[in-house]
Formats: C-alpha cells, structure tokens, sequence
C-alpha cells in the first residue's frame, strides 16, 4: 500500500509511507531531508475522518534505527549522526532489520525521493532530488 499525503499548494512536504507485510519504507523530499537535519523531526498525518494515522521520522540519540507504534503513530528513529552524514550526502537510503521476535523482524527503510524518469501529469515533483539514472 502506498499512501501520498497531498499537501498545500506552498506547502512542499509530501513524505511517502509503503507498507507490506513486516516492512516500512518512508520516501523523503529534498524540503523533508533538510526539515530532518535541521529541526530534528519530519511528521505527516493521514486523516480518516474519525481517526488519523501519523507517521514520523527523527533524529534520536538511539544506537540503531529503530520503529514503533504508539497511539496511532508510526515513528522511525535515526541516530543523530546517521542522519546528519546521510543528509549531506548523496547516499540514497538508510536500512535496518530489526528483530521483532525470535521469528519475525521487520525492514525499515528511509530514501530520498527521485524525481521519476517519466513525466507524470498532475504530480510536483519541483521538491524531489534530481533521479541520478537519467540515461535512460
């Protein structure tokens, strides 16, 4: 399932959540990765009408990246420093897998959002990072 939190016309924060199965994937743009690096925190918030899920990301003074669910909030935690030198980098994306049990784990991974290689009608991409494979 991937979900796209359609923002504001000046509001350029469009961060992307995918969930399959025991995995998460969170789609930074180049606004959101700055937003992270600099204040600490990038948060979304998906509304239902009687309810509403929020996913986070953030800078924390955690060994490992880490994820929980709490009170309808998906947060991903990043050590400061993994942030900070991924935010000033051209690395695309940030993984770990994380043992939930002793059968399961579970995959988080961060990227910088690509501008895709094909137009799209009806999409902004002004905000996302130039797609490093334009020889196609």
């Amino acid at each position: 399932m991937v979900i796209h939190h359609h923002c504001k016309a000046l509001d350029h924060y469009q961060m992307k959540i995918r969930i399959l199965e025991n995995s998460v994937r969170l789609r930074l743009t180049q606004s959101e990765v700055e937003q992270l690096a600099k204040t600490g925190r990038v948060r979304q918030t998906i509304n239902f009408g009687n309810s509403a899920l929020h996913y986070s990301i953030q800078k924390a003074s955690v060994d490992d990246i880490q994820a929980v669910y709490e009170s309808n909030e998906i947060l991903i935690s990043i050590p400061t420093k993994t942030v900070d030198d991924w935010s000033n980098s051209d690395q695309i994306s940030l993984q770990e897998t994380v043992a939930i049990n002793n059968k399961e784990t579970l995959k988080i991974l961060v990227e910088k959002d690509f501008k895709c290689l094909t137009v799209r009608a009806g999409e902004d991409e002004s905000d996302m990072f130039p797609n490093p494979d334009t020889s196609h």
